[in-house]
């Protein structure tokens, strides 16, 4: 009998508990990717690569097709967001389960994303689409200041800015449209309001909420996560307006097949609807859900995927937090330290650091500038950042700023 193989493609954040949660499964991992060797966890868990041409559909039809030769494929997913429609199709050519991949490419478009949104009446920031710089200092003046400037597709945060006034809108606008930016697409601009409140970000599986975190982040113009707490401190009546407009996004998208993130902010009027992803957060998120429920996100998603039925049921209620480090300079990171004595405190469950010593820092202003995280677990919230910060605090490291020109 042929082995079961589980195709994943590309990698991303959430890849490596892929891997680990398909073995588990008794399923045989294989990466399909342009470029296997971006990603160092396939070489350090042993994990057959294949590489595949970059662009269109039949590439991986091909290969996959060939796979079919020697094994059993139970499945096809990705944790990456720009491949997600991609697997789509190819679960339909080959008939397994998978997304839609037509409401994933609606999602995945902000602008298309926000009109569909707006016909159904969800609460979301003023917004208006910009191809120039003349049409986006229009569109910031008619919204008006601050607002956010930001790519029309995209990940990550990735070219999201605050806008305070009109010479930070002039100033954002050149850095994306000059060059600077790497564009997947034509370069389209959004510019919407600022939503001022607290950042939660709501994970679903189906049509069901499971988890609601609340999100701190860095200092402004950009937007970098420092922190989440799951579940977040929420009123019963808070917890059901961020449930409800949730599941009006996936109707109003035409989502509602595995996983969903959505992120929002609670204004003074209530909940208004900053972005829904079409796939499973990044981590740390499937490891907090894990830790405040017993729920694992990513094993439950590929049962969903192989066709097998998955059990979202909690097992238990507590609260996880993690920290992610972020520098507060580029450079050269020197030496970063401390990761043992912080993974050894009781109640940590996972320390991760991303980088090497002598590595160069230079930060872009979205996830990218992230260098580790800590996470912790503890039945109450205030025992749980208590651990948490104690942690953090045994973590140190030094960057040497980098050579100016001429020295």
């Amino acid at each position: 009998m042929a082995r079961r193989a589980l195709i994943l493609l590309e990698g991303a954040s959430n890849s490596p508990l892929y891997v680990q949660a398909a073995e588990r499964l008794d399923l045989h991992p294989i990466t399909l990717s342009a470029d296997p060797a971006l990603y160092d966890y396939l070489a350090a868990l042993g994990i057959e690569a294949i590489p595949v041409e970059k662009d269109g559909l039949e590439p991986l039809i091909r290969e996959c097709s060939e796979l079919r030769a020697t094994y059993d494929i139970a499945g096809i997913t990705s944790a990456q967001e720009s491949v997600y429609a991609t697997v789509g199709r190819l679960c339909r050519y080959f008939d397994l389960p998978g997304p839609n991949p037509a409401s994933v490419e609606r999602c995945c478009d902000k602008f298309a994303q926000r009109q569909l949104l707006a016909q159904a009446g969800v609460s979301m920031p003023a917004y208006h689409l910009a191809s120039d710089a003349t049409d986006v200092e229009s569109s910031a003046a008619k919204i008006g200041l601050p607002v956010i400037v930001k790519p029309a597709t995209g990940i990550g945060s990735s070219g999201v800015r605050l806008c305070r006034n009109l010479d930070e809108v002039a100033e954002h606008t050149k850095y994306l449209l000059g060059g600077q930016h790497i564009w997947r697409s034509s370069p389209r601009i959004l510019v919407e309001e600022f939503a001022q409140g607290i950042h939660y970000s709501v994970d679903i599986m189906g049509n069901e909420v499971i988890g609601i975190a609340a999100a701190d982040f860095g200092p402004p113009p950009h937007f970098v996560c420092r922190e989440y707490i799951q579940p977040a401190l929420l009123t019963d009546d808070e917890r059901r307006r961020i449930a409800e407009i949730s599941l009006c996004c996936l109707q109003a998208l035409g989502l509602g097949w595995g996983p969903t993130n959505i992120d929002l902010r609670w204004t003074e009027p209530g909940p208004v609807v900053i972005e829904v992803n079409p796939r499973l957060a990044g981590s740390p998120t499937p490891q907090l859900i894990q830790l405040a429920y017993g729920v694992d996100l990513v094993t439950e998603h590929i049962k969903l995927v192989v066709g097998e039925e998955w059990n979202l049921r909690r097992r238990y209620s507590h609260t996880a937090a993690a920290r992610i480090l972020v520098p507060d300079r580029d450079g050269v990171l020197d030496w970063i330290d401390g990761g043992s004595r912080a993974a050894a405190v009781s109640g940590v469950a996972e320390v991760k650091l991303y980088f090497e010593p002598k590595t160069p820092i230079v930060r872009k202003g979205d996830e990218r500038d992230k260098i580790g995280h800590v996470i912790a677990a503890s039945p109450t919230l205030a025992e749980t950042k208590a651990i948490l910060q104690g942690a953090v605090d045994l973590i140190d490291w030094s960057i040497t700023p980098l050579p100016t020109l001429g020295e």
